[in-house]
């Protein structure tokens, strides 16, 4: 996919420029590029190093209580005692009302990387698989969903500068409510999870938009969030639609243009 051309247009933060030789048509210029931004970012837990991910250097404290969120180590608001976020060093400092050893047993110190095999810890797929199913009164038309993508693809402006990033967002039956960009779909999905939890905000009645591949660590996240929808311009995989059958969760795959695929759960799809 041919990127945008931004020429004249305000660089947007979360880029680098560097200098490159493009080649088009055997001739050979040296010019300048912009490229996403990979950065470090380590968690300390409860004042113990705990993980360090490599993502997009945006909202960071959301991305952070996301990942604890969608690894089972909160689960809401209130399981929080502060949260602190050093810029300049590339830190987050989290600490909850349970401060057990658990944690620091389980993970050790991990870097994850922001590609697609994030390597998150089996149990929770065992643990999704026992949780009761996503319930939702949410019915929404194929045309709506189909607007909500275009406006997530329109609203992308770090993918349009860079081609390097994933988006994600959350939307109700109307619009999008607020969007997210990082070099990993996990990443991309786990920094909306972190603004639904510090903004304590209902998600029964609410929808996923994802542009990334629509794995199985993709629906545990949203089926921990009891997200009803999740919806992808990309695909599926086998994995990720035998698990939203079995979580109540309607997948939606290649939602782009006039068309898309319904997964599971078609009878919320009007």
């Amino acid at each position: 996919m041919e990127r945008e051309n931004l020429q004249g247009q305000d660089i947007p933060q979360g880029t680098s420029e560097v200098e490159i030789v493009r080649v088009r048509d055997s001739e050979r210029n040296n010019e300048k590029d912009l490229v996403v931004t990979e950065t470090p970012l380590t968690v300390f837990l409860n004042n113990k190093e705990f993980v360090t991910l490599l993502c997009s250097p945006e909202k960071l404290d959301f991305l952070a209580v996301g990942f604890l969120r969608s690894e089972g180590l909160i689960q809401g608001s209130s399981d929080l005692r502060d949260l602190h976020v050093d810029h300049q060093k590339g830190i987050v400092y989290v600490r909850t009302a349970d401060q057990s050893d658990l944690t620091e047993k389980l993970y050790g110190k991990r870097t994850i990387t922001s590609g697609c095999g994030k390597g998150t810890i089996f149990f929770n797929v065992l643990d999704s698989l026992q949780s009761r199913p996503v319930e939702s009164n949410l019915k929404i038309e194929a045309g709506r969903l189909l607007k909500l993508m275009s406006e997530l693809q329109n609203d992308s402006i770090l993918f349009k500068t860079t081609g390097g990033v994933h988006s994600a967002a959350l939307a109700d039956r109307d619009k999008i409510l607020f969007s997210s960009e990082d070099i990993g779909r996990h990443n991309a999905v786990d920094k909306i999870a972190g603004e639904c939890l510090l903004k304590n905000i209902s998600l029964d009645d609410k929808i996923l938009l994802s542009s990334g591949r629509l794995s199985s660590e993709i629906v545990i996240k949203g089926a921990k969030l009891r997200l009803p929808f999740i919806v992808s311009r990309s695909a599926p995989t086998s994995l990720g639609v035998e698990l939203a059958e079995k979580l109540g969760v309607t997948l939606v795959g290649f939602a782009r243009g006039r068309r898309l695929n319904i997964y599971s759960h078609a009878d919320r799809i009007i």
